[in-house]
């Protein structure tokens, strides 16, 4: 089935895979070839994609997205979101820094718009540690 992963930089995915796995806010769903059409929103988290049937689950690669919506028709997958990185992309320091300050945020916020983002932000880097980590583990087998 084809696979597309779209955010607002552009395509990051745009090719045939076998499975894909993605977080929505019902909980992780996992498409396969011939799957029933649907539309769902995908929450923060992280999309795993196998591309052979016969690949292991070591081999499976990973992507941190920020959320969107997915749209599965006609062996088809297409998931848009705002942002997306694969584990290769993200730089652990960096992403670990840039947690630490989005907790500090959540810490000193002083109404609920400031928490939320905090939250969101949060999140997001969180996110992003477990596809570095998921990738770095990738890399040792």
């Amino acid at each position: 089935m084809k696979f597309e992963l779209i955010s607002l930089a552009g395509s990051k995915v745009n090719e045939s895979v076998y499975e894909v796995i993605v977080p929505t806010i019902d909980g992780e769903i996992a498409i396969f070839p011939d799957h029933e059409a649907l539309v769902s929103v995908a929450k923060p988290g992280v999309i795993s994609v196998r591309r052979d049937k016969h690949h292991s689950d070591e081999q499976l690669e990973y992507y941190a997205i920020s959320g969107g919506v997915i749209e599965i028709a006609n062996n088809k997958v297409r998931v848009l979101v705002d942002d997306a990185e694969s584990g290769e992309e993200i730089v652990e320091s960096e992403s670990r820094a840039a947690l630490e300050r989005a907790m500090k945020l959540r810490d000193q916020a002083t109404n609920q718009v400031e928490l939320e983002k905090a939250h969101q932000l949060v999140d997001r880097h969180a996110v992003r540690l477990k596809v570095a980590d998921l990738h770095r583990r990738k890399r040792r087998m």
